[in-house]
C-alpha cells in the first residue's frame, strides 16, 4: 500500500504526521487489497478535516471527518474507512457456502 499525506493551510508537526501514518496502516490488516491511500489534512475557521481517500481494485472509496481537534478528527475518519473497507470485502469477496445435494 503506498501513502501520501498532505496537509492544507497548515505545516504538521512531525508526531501529527507520524501518527495520521501509523493509523492509516492499521486499514490492511482489515483489507490487504489497497492499492493507494491519500490523507488530506485540512484547517478551517478552528475545525480540522481529515479526509481519506482509499483505492482499492479501480475503485475509490472516501471519508471526510470534520472535528476540533485533529487526532479526533483522523482516529473517526480511520473507524469510518474500516467500516467501508469491511462492508466493500463483504461485498465484493465470494462467500463459499456449500450446498447441500438432495437425491
Amino acid at each position: 500500500m503506498r501513502v501520501s499525506f498532505t496537509a492544507r493551510h497548515y505545516k504538521p508537526s512531525p508526531r501529527l504526521k507520524d501518527y495520521a501514518l501509523n493509523e492509516v496502516k492499521k486499514l490492511e490488516k482489515i483489507f490487504d487489497g489497497i492499492i493507494n491511500c491519500n490523507i488530506v489534512l485540512d484547517y478551517q475557521k478552528e475545525i480540522q478535516i481529515t479526509e481519506i481517500n482509499v483505492t482499492v481494485h479501480g475503485q475509490l472509496l472516501t471519508v471526510v471527518e470534520k472535528t476540533e481537534d485533529v487526532y479526533k478528527s483522523i482516529d473517526s475518519a480511520v473507524n469510518k474507512m474500516e467500516r467501508q473497507l469491511k462492508r466493500y470485502k463483504e461485498k465484493k469477496m465470494p462467500q463459499h457456502v456449500e450446498k447441500e445435494i438432495v437425491k
